[in-house]
C-alpha cells in the first residue's frame, strides 16, 4: 500500500463530473490498483475513488506533479499535488481475510450443502475459494454451468456490493473460471445495495436463516 497526504484538487471526468478543491487530502494506492481520495471526516468512505482495474500514471503539468488513474472504461480520475506532505509504502502482505460471525459462518455452510436452495440444478465447487484479495465464501455452478461466486452478509450493505465486484474482477481473468457470475446473500439487503448490485449485473438472496436451519421450503428470495 501506498500512503500519500497532500494538498491537492481531484477531478472526476466519466458518466459526469465532479471536482474536489484544493485542501489537504489522504491518498491511498492499494496492491489491488484501487485509488481512493479521503478528508478527515467521513469515517470510512472516500471521497473519491477508481476500482480495479485500472491504471495510474504519474506526471508533471507546469512543474507540479499529476496522478492520472483511468479505468476500463475508460474514466478518469486526475489528482493534482500542490504539495506533498508524506508518501510512504507499506507492503501489507495477504490477508487472512474476515472471520465471519455465527450466523454468516452457518449460513455459509448450510448455503454449500444445499446450493439447489439458489437454484435447480446448481452444485459446489468450494467454500472459501481462495483469491489475491481474500477468499470467497462459496464458488458454485449453475445449472447451465456457469461459475457462481456467492458473497454471504448478515445485513447486506454497498461495502458487501464491492466487497463482491473487486471477487468478481479477479475471478473473470481466469480463463478456468470465466464468465464468473455473483450473488449478494444476506438475512436483510439494503435499498442501495440492491440498486447498486442490480447496476452490476449482481443477483440479490434475500435468506431466511431460521427457514435454511429447519431445511424448509421457501427458503429465500431471489431478485
Amino acid at each position: 500500500m501506498r500512503l500519500v497526504i497532500a494538498r491537492c484538487s481531484v477531478d472526476y471526468a466519466g458518466r459526469l463530473t465532479a471536482h474536489l478543491p484544493l485542501a489537504p487530502r489522504l491518498i491511498l494506492v492499494k496492491a489491488d490498483g484501487s485509488v481512493s481520495v479521503h478528508a478527515d471526516d467521513r469515517a470510512y468512505k472516500p471521497l473519491n475513488w477508481m476500482s480495479p482495474p485500472c491504471t495510474l500514471k504519474e506526471g508533471e503539468e507546469n512543474g507540479v506533479a499529476v496522478w492520472t488513474v483511468v479505468n476500463k472504461a475508460g474514466e478518469k480520475l486526475i489528482i493534482t499535488m500542490d504539495e506533498i506532505l508524506h508518501d510512504s509504502s507499506h507492503e501489507l502482505g495477504v490477508d487472512p481475510g474476515l472471520v465471519k460471525d455465527g450466523v454468516e459462518a452457518h449460513l455459509q455452510e448450510l448455503l454449500a450443502d444445499r446450493m439447489e436452495t439458489l437454484g435447480e440444478g446448481w452444485s459446489l465447487i468450494r467454500r472459501e475459494y481462495p483469491t489475491a484479495i481474500g477468499p470467497v465464501d462459496i464458488l458454485g455452478r449453475d445449472a447451465d454451468g456457469t461459475t457462481i461466486a456467492v458473497e454471504i452478509k448478515r445485513r447486506g450493505e454497498i461495502d458487501g456490493v464491492e466487497q463482491l465486484t473487486r471477487y468478481l474482477e479477479l475471478l473473470n481473468r481466469d480463463p478456468h473460471l470465466a464468465p464468473v457470475k455473483g450473488v449478494f446473500a444476506a438475512q436483510e439487503i439494503k435499498p442501495q445495495a440492491r440498486v447498486l448490485a442490480t447496476d452490476r449485473g449482481i443477483q440479490c438472496a434475500v435468506l431466511d436463516y431460521n427457514a435454511l436451519r429447519g431445511i424448509e421450503d421457501d427458503k429465500l428470495r431471489l431478485f
